[in-house]
């Protein structure tokens, strides 16, 4: 990445949640900052992101991150104060934070985040006091290197977001995280999306995997890590994590689609899960 040069899948992303604001009625996720954060730089873009053809994967941009809010609400009910956005790229979730005793940080690659309090900047939206910024390059250094000079407590549990990173990630970068995680106090937690293999998909899904692969390797982002569920159960269980929780599409479908008037809902492709991983049960 250049300097001030933000991640082309994470303004995707961003976009998408935005489109899905304008577009899906109710939204799944609530994010009217992704509107204000994009603006009206990028029409061309949002016009693609809000055509029908693109319903699929806004819905999942804007139903993953509700997974994860989800999941850390429950967590700061529990207790826990610290919420660690991994790869945050245009996550909006800090200015829009619901919890005043919650500490958010933010870690992704520099030239991200300067790109991205640019943009901040540019739409008039303030820094909440209770945001840290920690720069981070996942496959050169730690996350618990960066956490450190952070000021982060790991005497406190914390739970950890990490959406659209892993499939980005080697397999040795994706361990060191998880064993950092699976290191902290009992009641931490981490959620996140994985990609399924290509060979375990549909006819229908390898079609779309192909394209989609295809156009983040075009943006200098290739896709690099795939877990079946089996695998990625195993995967958290040796970096320390005692209790899961994962979703395919269906279920996904059941729990934030059901019953929406305009049939909102993920399709058929089944590209990605999502899961919880919990270190332990907070005494």
């Amino acid at each position: 990445m250049q300097t001030g040069k933000a991640s082309k899948t994470a303004l995707g992303v961003a976009i998408r949640r935005a489109a899905h604001q304008l577009m899906d009625v109710p939204p799944v996720l609530d994010d009217r900052i992704a509107v204000r954060l994009v603006g009206s730089g990028y029409p061309r873009h949002m016009e693609r992101a809000m055509h029908p053809v693109a319903r699929d994967f806004r819905a999942f941009m804007a139903v993953r991150s509700r997974y994860v809010e989800d999941q850390l609400a429950h967590a700061v009910a529990q207790g826990v104060r610290q919420y660690v956005v991994l790869g945050a790229g245009l996550d909006t979730f800090a200015y829009r934070n619901p919890f005043p005793e919650l500490r958010v940080f933010e870690v992704d690659f520099p030239a991200t985040q300067e790109w991205k309090r640019e943009m901040l900047k540019n739409a008039g939206i303030a820094l909440p006091p209770g945001l840290t910024f920690v720069p981070l390059d996942f496959e050169r250094h730690t996350l618990a290197e960066g956490l450190d000079e952070a000021a982060f407590d790991r005497t406190l549990p914390a739970f950890f977001g990490w959406l659209g990173v892993v499939p980005y990630l080697t397999l040795g970068a994706f361990r060191s995280t998880l064993n950092a995680i699976g290191q902290l106090s009992a009641g931490s937690a981490v959620a996140f999306d994985y990609a399924l293999p290509p060979e375990t998909l549909s006819l229908v899904g390898r079609i779309a995997f192909e394209a989609l692969a295809g156009r983040v390797a075009r943006a200098g982002e290739p896709f690099k890590l795939f877990f079946s569920p089996d695998t990625l159960e195993a995967e958290l269980r040796v970096a320390g994590f005692e209790r899961l929780e994962q979703l395919d599409y269906g279920q996904i479908n059941e729990r934030y689609f059901k019953d929406r008037a305009d049939g909102l809902k993920l399709s058929a492709v089944k590209l990605a899960m999502l899961v919880t991983a919990w270190v332990s049960d907070a005494a």
